[in-house]
């Protein structure tokens, strides 16, 4: 494992990407409404992307065909924007990503169709959470394991899974750079979080089982016994003091 420490200068180009993660996250998400079809929300997002002089990161990566990786209910990542149209009270995560001058933003929300059961809300707050703690726990000196542990002190306790197959990762010139960064582990453990390093982190939260299969497109990932899914991600640089947030989605989550 080989982690590159970032330096002032490239986390303030990790912050320009990230800041057209957020802008992008928080105009598609207005889009989340019934009757709209998750190609269009894609289209808007690569528009807005390339506007301000990025690539959309996703497209084209090992193949990936679309800016945005859109995953409805029992989807879990990588869904493919397709003619499905939204409807009342769905889940959508939407992950993007957004490389400018060679560096890289990444982030995720999950966002409520219309009106959700309170089941599903529970479930939406609960794994924005977790990655809040995960956040909160995100300083020099820490373990990647005290992470995990945080995002499960908070999951656990409303029996819901954990997905474990896929996890949060460094970030920098690359989408997915060193170290791993699992949703599960034990305090102390891991590698020790240093000064400079820029992770994201993305908590992966099942209403059931945390198993999962991969569909027949070779890239959409749903839950193996059809049980809703709900994706939070934000990029930080670990920093002495407060850590710095890189892919912001609006003011009022920052941690």
């Amino acid at each position: 494992m080989t982690v590159t420490t970032k330096s002032a200068a490239e986390i303030r180009k990790l912050r320009r990407a990230g800041a057209i993660v957020g802008d992008t996250l928080r105009m598609v998400r207005q889009f989340a409404q019934p009757g709209v079809k998750l190609k269009d929300i894609d289209r808007a997002a690569e528009a807005l992307i390339r506007s301000r002089g990025a690539h959309p990161t996703f497209k084209g990566y090992h193949g990936f065909p679309a800016a945005l990786c859109l995953s409805v209910n029992d989807q879990v990542v990588h869904g493919i924007p397709s003619d499905r149209a939204l409807v009342e009270g769905d889940i959508l995560s939407i992950d993007c990503g957004a490389t400018l001058d060679g560096y890289v933003g990444d982030s995720a929300i999950t966002v409520a169709v219309g009106e959700v059961s309170s089941k599903l809300q529970t479930l939406l707050r609960t794994t924005r959470a977790s990655l809040m703690a995960a956040i909160e726990s995100a300083r020099p000196g820490a373990t990647i394991g005290d992470l995990g542990a945080a995002v499960e002190a908070v999951v656990s306790p409303h029996g819901y899974g954990i997905v474990r197959e896929y996890c949060g990762h460094g970030i920098g010139t690359a989408l997915h750079e060193d170290p791993q960064v699992p949703n599960f582990g034990n305090k102390g453990t891991g590698p020790v979080i240093q000064s400079g390093w820029c992770l994201a982190i993305e908590p992966i939260v099942t209403m059931g089982s945390n198993e999962v299969v991969t569909k027949s497109d070779g890239w959409t990932v749903v839950t193996r016994d059809g049980g809703a899914a709900a994706h939070f991600e934000l990029a930080i640089a670990v920093v002495d003091g407060d850590n710095i947030v890189l892919t912001r989605t609006s003011d009022d989550e920052l941690p």
